[in-house]
């Protein structure tokens, strides 16, 4: 099922969880009901789907080369259904029932929901990897009864998900948009302006700072449009637009490859279309 063309809002782009609202009920892991379920299972950032038309989460025993010594653990309700997740080696063979499909292609193999409840699972994983021992004393944690979060046996400290806020902005001007460029995208792809939040900042201050940093370039009018998750491994994007104020384009080479104002009629290769920074473009390219 290819990704929209359009998205009306936000709020419906992949990897958010309002997009699984009608299949997905997120648990917790001490209360896993039992029974046979469905399974999400991650190699790297790829996910497990049966070989066939429509991708669908494999069900039933799991091939052992799969189960092997490897703790599931329970993530929900899917449609009805328990819904494990497992983590798998990079270097895991495939039986022929089952293919892998990356999570960040440009053009997803996956339905919005799937890329979803992907990266959910991969957030949950990543959290889970990094909380085993506590941040304060060192001490090993356990998991709080209902909850995702954990608590240390050493000093009681309790510890929850660790989520990275994030802006990104499309800067405009009469006729134009400052896009940027990485020198590890696909040839001739820009997009726009991103970076994580400071100690203290607001978003809007991060919006500034960033833009000022990585082009040189002053803005003012900045202008919230939404937000989304970015589990890769664990990013909010906040988006927003900005008019420009001043300034001529000076490249960080430290960060980006190139940077400069594209017309809007003569745009380069854009961001994929599961991605924030596309609904932006797509939603406030012209003022």
């Amino acid at each position: 099922m290819p990704l929209p063309d359009y998205y009306s809002s936000p709020l419906h782009l992949p990897f958010n969880r309002a997009v699984l609202a009608a299949d997905f009920q997120l648990g917790t892991p001490d209360h896993d009901p039992g029974g046979p379920g469905v399974w999400v299972l991650l190699r790297g950032g790829e996910l497990l789907v049966s070989a066939g038309a429509t991708p669908e989460l494999p069900t039933g025993d799991l091939p052992l080369v799969l189960a092997a010594n490897r703790p599931a653990v329970y993530l929900g309700q899917y449609r009805g259904r328990p819904c494990r997740g497992l983590i798998l080696p990079r270097e895991t063979e495939l039986p022929a029932a089952l293919v892998a499909e990356s999570l960040l292609a440009s053009e997803p193999a996956l339905s919005p929901a799937l890329l979803s409840l992907g990266g959910v699972a991969g957030q949950i994983f990543h959290w889970l990897r990094g909380s085993r021992f506590c941040g304060l004393c060192g001490a090993e944690t356990l998991g709080l009864p209902r909850e995702w979060g954990r608590r240390c046996q050493g000093c009681g400290h309790e510890h929850f998900p660790h989520i990275h806020p994030c802006a990104i902005v499309l800067v405009r001007r009469k006729g134009e948009v400052l896009l940027t460029r990485k020198a590890e995208w696909p040839a001739g792809r820009y997009s726009l302006v991103a970076g994580f939040l400071e100690v203290g900042e607001c978003l809007e201050e991060t919006v500034a700072r960033e833009v000022l940093e990585e082009t040189g370039v002053t803005v003012g009018a900045i202008e919230y449009v939404g937000s989304q998750a970015w589990p890769f491994p664990s990013q909010l994007m906040a988006g927003f637009v900005a008019d420009y104020a001043s300034g001529e384009v000076v490249v960080e080479t430290s960060e980006l490859e190139d940077a400069r104002w594209f017309s809007v009629d003569a745009l380069p290769t854009l961001p994929p279309r599961r991605s924030i920074a596309r609904y932006i473009l797509d939603h406030y390219l012209t003022k």
